[in-house]
């Protein structure tokens, strides 16, 4: 394992231990005229091939990723005093990939993803509630397939920032950038 990643799972490892959803990370996403938007979205794996989360593609999030196939996230852990910044590149996860994942979830969640028109405009609650009625009546019995608008990203970093607070303001910053041939350069920041 590379230097940066373990050390990102070195300190999500010990987030896990004293924040309520240590997972729980902005995303920012630009769509293509450059316009940002950033949101929370939960972590689901984080290795050697990315940062990967899921969501419905018709999202706002989705329709940024599939104009501008770049991504920010920034983890903060209060208790820890500690952030990460990670930066690079999306792509999508494989389709079986986002079926394993998708099985996984609570049936609420399931049906929730199919009767949501996720960031799109609704007359009132109601309607989202008889959304989830009609989802639940179709699927009552057996799985719940996953949604073919539903599924993750991965994303591939370029970079990936390490900050600690430190007394006096004497903060530890520091970012692994990835080189050509897929190594990484460490380099020390001013806080």
């Amino acid at each position: 394992m590379t230097e940066p990643i373990r050390l990102f799972q070195q300190w999500f490892d010990r987030a896990q231990k004293t924040e309520e959803l240590a997972e729980a990370v902005a995303l920012a996403t630009a769509d293509s005229t450059a316009r940002p938007s950033v949101r929370m979205v939960l972590l689901k794996a984080a290795d050697e091939s990315g940062f990967t989360f899921y969501t419905n593609l018709e999202s706002r999030k989705g329709q940024d990723l599939a104009e501008n196939p770049h991504a920010a996230l920034c983890f903060h852990w209060k208790s820890q005093k500690r952030q990460i910044r990670v930066e690079g590149s999306v792509e999508p996860v494989s389709e079986a990939e986002a079926d394993a994942y998708f099985a996984t979830r609570a049936r609420d969640s399931q049906i929730g993803a199919w009767a949501s028109k996720q960031s799109r405009p609704m007359a009132g609650h109601f309607e989202f509630e008889a959304a989830i009625a009609r989802t639940a009546a179709k699927y009552a019995l057996g799985a719940v397939p996953r949604p073919p608008f539903w599924s993750g990203f991965r994303l591939v970093p370029d970079s990936i920032e390490f900050w600690e607070d430190r007394k006096f303001r004497l903060h530890m910053r520091h970012i692994y950038e990835r080189q050509d041939d897929n190594s990484w350069e460490r380099r020390e920041l001013y806080p």
